[in-house]
């Protein structure tokens, strides 16, 4: 669940306003994009990681943030390894490493209640434009419900085929994946519509 993802300290990062920081994090993408030097770029994370000090968020916790996308950061340097070279390979690397710890971070010093009630006032000003603040919070709130479940249903079919000795295919990992979370998103559908 996403409130699994708080981590509940009494640091000023966790006492701070939640639109404060959610506007924060695309003035650090802003950064980490326009800086071409890797120098930069690194001080950049290691900012991010002193921001982690700071919040007293343990080890392990942000030792996972890094596991979790272990697997895409290693396919994105290999192929940038290959077709732009060592230097933008780490670079980007370093870059996207930055940008999602600094997005955990956020996830994790704040709670979801407080991260919507930001976003719905942010947007509430758009409604001259037409925008309906409650339903695009209701829609953000949702992805981050339901992002950390769909991970635990990967994890529960992984576990369940490896316990029948089903070889790890892609495709028959994904399939009961898809259908378990098109299952759920029906459910949620229709307990919102029945609210109206």
């Amino acid at each position: 669940m996403i409130a699994a993802l708080y981590v509940d300290a009494a640091s000023p990062l966790h006492r701070m306003r939640a639109g404060y920081k959610l506007v924060a994090l695309p003035i650090l993408a802003a950064g980490l994009f326009a800086a071409g030097n890797p120098a930069l770029i690194a001080f950049g994370l290691a900012l991010v990681l002193a921001l982690y000090a700071a919040a007293r968020i343990p080890l392990a916790v942000l030792a996972a943030q890094v596991k979790a996308v272990a697997p895409v950061l290693a396919l994105l340097f290999l192929v940038q390894l290959w077709l732009a070279g060592a230097e933008v390979a780490s670079v980007t690397a370093l870059r996207f490493v930055a940008l999602i710890l600094g997005a955990s971070l956020i996830t994790l010093t704040t709670r979801t209640g407080a991260m919507i009630a930001a976003l719905e006032g942010a947007l509430s000003k758009l409604a001259l434009l037409g925008v309906d603040a409650a339903k695009v919070s209701l829609a953000i709130s949702l992805v981050l419900r339901f992002v950390p479940v769909i991970g635990e249903v990967f994890q529960e079919v992984r576990e369940a085929q490896a316990a029948r000795g089903q070889s790890r295919s892609l495709f028959a990992l994904a399939v009961p994946v898809i259908v378990r979370t098109l299952k759920m998103a029906d459910e949620i559908a229709e307990a919102i519509d029945a609210r109206s």
